[in-house]
């Protein structure tokens, strides 16, 4: 399957130990199925004066023993884990490769008035309720990056 990662350079080998901490799904390194998506997240390099590259990977079918999780949507769960990333908790299952819905700006918005205390579990729930999930991929493990993410080429945006 072809993904999309999109950076301020060219990144022809993921390396996660230079991934930050705290972000949706735990530290890796994320792509989208979504070209669009990675498109459009070049617009913050853009605009902060810096190139925007489109890196283009294959990203091999996973064997069976690559420990997955997938989100279909804003649940309970979701909110859950991206909290708990977001927060440094471990997760209790460690996932090689985690795919679900991106906490953009506008999702982010109800994490953090969740996040504060401002609004409880169940009115973040309600506001989530009603978007519609994008798409981000979250390669955990270097052996998963090593083995199945071969880079295509990139494109300057």
């Amino acid at each position: 399957m072809i993904v999309y990662h999109t950076s301020d350079i060219e990144i022809i080998k993921p390396d996660i130990r230079f991934s930050r901490e705290g972000l949706d799904f735990g530290k890796g390194f994320y792509v989208t199925k979504l070209r669009e998506q990675a498109e459009k997240y070049g617009d913050r390099f853009k605009l902060r004066g810096k190139d925007a590259i489109l890196n283009i990977y294959d990203l091999d079918d996973l064997p069976e023993n690559v420990i997955t999780k997938q989100f279909c949507d804003y649940n309970e769960e979701w909110l859950d884990f991206v909290m708990d990333n977001r927060a440094g908790k471990l997760p209790s299952i460690t996932y090689s490769v985690v795919e679900g819905g991106v906490a953009d700006d506008k999702i982010f918005r109800t994490i953090d008035l969740y996040f504060s205390g401002d609004i409880t579990k169940e009115e973040a729930l309600g506001r989530l309720r009603f978007e519609k999930p994008n798409n981000q991929i979250c390669l955990l493990d270097q052996k998963v990056i090593d083995n199945h993410l071969k880079f295509i080429n990139s494109i300057r945006l």
